[in-house]
C-alpha cells in the first residue's frame, strides 16, 4: 500500500518465513512464487482511503447497522497460500466461511473480497504480482483503490480470471459488488468531507 520498493529479491534460493521475520518492523513483508518484498508502511493519502473505507464498511456489512451485516473484514490480514505470504490492505470474509474471528496470527482460508490501496510503488506489486495469486486462490472480487487518481476499481473472477465490472472516479455515490446493498460515498475514500 504505500510502499518504495515492491520487486521481488534477486537472491537463488526461496524466500522463507524466517527472511519476513528478519525484516525491520517499519516495512511490510510478503512472498510470492519464492520472491521476499518489502515495501516500507503506507503513506497517509493510502492510509486514509484505507481507513475510510474501513469505516464505510464497518457498520453495514460488520455489524448490521444499516445494511445486510454477513461479513468479516479487517485490515492488513496476513494470509498464507501453499508457500505464498500476501498482506492485502483489507479483506473481507463472508460470516458462514468465516463466522468468529480465528485465534491465529494468519490466516489460510481465502477471503471472499480484498482491497488492495495502490501507491506508485507498489501498483506493479498489487496488479501482477498478488492478482494471479488471489485468482488461484478463489478470491471472487478485488477492489483497487488508487487515492491519487481518485478511483475505485471493481473485480469479479470469472472461470479463473478476473472481469473488470466497473471504474468509478470522482465523489460520487456507487453501489460496488460484494457491498452493492449499500451506496459508498467516494468522496469519503478521498478525504473530501463537507
Amino acid at each position: 500500500m504505500g510502499g518504495e520498493d515492491w520487486r521481488g529479491s534477486m537472491g537463488k534460493k526461496p524466500a522463507t518465513y524466517a527472511d519476513l521475520e528478519a525484516l525491520p518492523e517499519h516495512v511490510v513483508g510478503e512472498i510470492v512464487a519464492g520472491e521476499l518484498y518489502a515495501s516500507p508502511r503506507p503513506a497517509f493519502p493510502q492510509l486514509t482511503a484505507a481507513s475510510f473505507l474501513m469505516g464505510l464498511l464497518c457498520n453495514p456489512f460488520v455489524l448490521g447497522l444499516g445494511g445486510p451485516g454477513g461479513w468479516y473484514i479487517v485490515v492488513e490480514p496476513e494470509l498464507h497460500f501453499e508457500e505464498d505470504v500476501l498482506v492485502p490492505d483489507l479483506a473481507g470474509w463472508r460470516r458462514e466461511r468465516l463466522p468468529q474471528a480465528p485465534r491465529v496470527a494468519a490466516l489460510s482460508l481465502p477471503p471472499d473480497w480484498v482491497c488492495e490501496v495502490l501507491s506508485p510503488s507498489t501498483r506493479l506489486l498489487d496488479r501482477k504480482v498478488k492478482l494471479p495469486v488471489f485468482a488461484r486462490e478463489g478470491v471472487r472480487h478485488v477492489w483497487f483503490i488508487d487515492p491519487v487518481l481518485r478511483t475505485l476499481e471493481v473485480f469479479r473472477l470469472e472461470s479463473g480470471q478476473y472481469v473488470q465490472l466497473a471504474t468509478h472516479s470522482g465523489t460520487d455515490l456507487v453501489y460496488a459488488e460484494p457491498f452493492e446493498a449499500v451506496a459508498l460515498k467516494l468522496a469519503v475514500l478521498w478525504d473530501e468531507l463537507d
